[in-house]
């Protein structure tokens, strides 16, 4: 795998009150759709042409909560940029409980299969490799949310102390996209690579899911990036879970709010039935 490298740790922290310098256009094309669901939380996206940060309720937009799963992105990044895993196809034993969450978590798997159904003991794993001191000094070099990983190498992105924001999100997913992250881009370009979920002619969309507390209530998460041509617009919802039946409306939600704005290409609707 190579020799690992070795990253500084920066100690500048991002702060929500940074994002009140960017201008804040209310979207009500997305406000009726979170009203309409009854959901209670924010979609915001960046708009990399205008500088401007579009969405649904800023204050929250500014408020930082866990990332849950939503960390799998930038744990993949440092995973790979550190060699703690030779690629995103590396299989990695499952080392979890008996009786896990999902089933299909059991079977050994690479990143690109877990990164998909979300696999908590495998990342933990994929933690525990890159140990707690490398850990810290990644995550304070990415200036992802609070930079705080707390002692548990294993928890600290599902049960604290690291938070981020949705405006923060969006910054970090911006410099992910554009592969200019100070970390390999051969390893920014695998991480874009399994977070695609979604694409046709000359567009596709990159994501990822998260749920502080599943399967319990707590905060949901829906983020990643839309790139069409040159154009890449980072996105990032968050929504108050009152349990599983929420799950699917994370996607749902962001998916119609990029549509509403016109980032994502509507479906065509299907041909009514002849009578």
């Amino acid at each position: 795998m190579g020799k690992p490298l070795t990253l500084m740790t920066v100690g500048l922290l991002a702060l929500p009150t940074a994002a009140a310098a960017t201008p804040w256009r209310e979207e009500p094309t997305v406000i009726a759709l979170f009203r309409d669901a009854g959901v209670e939380g924010t979609f915001v996206l960046l708009d990399e042409g205008s500088g401007e940060l579009r969405g649904h309720n800023r204050s929250r937009a500014e408020q930082r909560f866990s990332p849950a799963s939503t960390f799998k992105i930038p744990n993949t990044l440092i995973g790979l940029s550190l060699g703690a895993v030779s690629g995103v196809d590396e299989v990695i034993p499952y080392t979890g409980d008996a009786n896990p969450f999902m089933s299909e978590w059991l079977e050994p798997m690479g990143l690109r299969r877990a990164i998909r159904v979300s696999n908590v003991p495998l990342y933990q794993e994929l933690a525990r490799r890159i140990g707690l001191q490398r850990m810290r000094e990644a995550v304070g070099q990415l200036s992802y949310g609070n930079t705080q990983i707390g002692n548990d190498v294993t928890t600290f992105w599902l049960r604290g102390p690291l938070a981020i924001s949705a405006v923060e999100q969006t910054r970090f997913l911006s410099r992910l996209a554009h592969q200019s992250l100070p970390f390999p881009r051969h390893a920014q370009q695998q991480v874009a690579d399994i977070t695609r979920v979604d694409g046709g002619p000359g567009w596709s969309l990159h994501a990822k899911t998260g749920w502080q507390n599943a399967p319990g209530a707590g905060v949901g998460w829906w983020v990643g990036w839309v790139q069409r041509g040159e154009r890449i617009t980072p996105f990032a919802l968050n929504m108050a879970m009152a349990g599983a039946a929420d799950a699917p409306r994370r996607e749902q939600l962001g998916r119609a709010s990029l549509q509403a704005l016109g980032i994502l290409p509507v479906p065509p609707r299907e041909p009514a039935p002849a009578l």
